[in-house]
């Protein structure tokens, strides 16, 4: 009985030092029975891997290939007998006129659900480098990472095909996004940029009666 119970003490005191502590704050590296796949053996996006030439994890699409799920129209790319795109077709996918100009005239119909689509697709893709507002001030400003504020006099007056063409190729040290976003979420983009420039250059005057007494002007 004697031995029992002093196995039974033994094993409530190791139980209580490996779990009874749990939730508690330390600085001490803690003691791990089970890690519960705290750390994998995985490669982490952005991280450096020496595996590769160029030492870093993620991985170009290769090239000349399509990928699968995007939304895009594949269909155009595999069909032996498709002759020649419309101007409509050339200015919603390139963001230019049949004569290679940049265009100014949006493709998509503007609407309350596009513009909020514009919006999530700009949170998510955009907001890191070029900030909420689209000044530049985005959290990767202070890493020494400066982006374009789309609030330049320059930017404001560009063809709104510019702005397409910029997202999806890319200028300077920023990546296009035609391999990630579908022609209809980087023409959405574009149009919630017009609305940020429009927000923060929008004379007093342009203002209904009911949109200053809301705003107490």
């Amino acid at each position: 009985m004697r031995i029992f119970l002093t196995l039974y003490i033994l094993i409530i005191a190791v139980c209580i030092s490996i779990l009874g502590f749990r939730g508690s704050l330390t600085e001490k590296e803690p003691v791990e029975v089970f890690n519960d796949m705290d750390r994998q053996a995985k490669y982490k996006p952005q991280a450096e891997n020496s595996f590769y030439a160029n030492r870093q994890n993620d991985r170009l699409p290769p090239k000349l290939t399509v990928s699968r799920g995007n939304a895009n129209e594949q269909s155009r790319v595999f069909d032996a007998g498709y002759e020649a795109l419309s101007s409509a077709d050339i200015l919603r996918l390139s963001g230019k006129t049949a004569d290679g100009e940049f265009s100014n005239v949006f493709p998509y119909e503007v609407d309350y659900e596009l513009m909020q689509y514009g919006r999530e697709n700009y949170s998510i893709y955009c907001t890191s480098c070029h900030g909420a507002a689209g000044d530049g001030n985005g959290v990767t400003k202070p890493y020494g990472i400066l982006a374009t504020s789309y609030h330049d006099d320059r930017l404001r007056s560009v063809p709104d095909g510019y702005l397409y063409d910029v997202i999806s190729n890319g200028k300077g040290l920023m990546y296009g996004l035609k391999d990630r976003l579908s022609y209809e979420q980087r023409w959405s983009i574009v149009l919630y940029l017009r609305a940020l420039q429009r927000s923060q250059n929008l004379s007093i005057d342009a203002l209904s009666t009911a949109e200053k007494s809301e705003l107490g002007l």
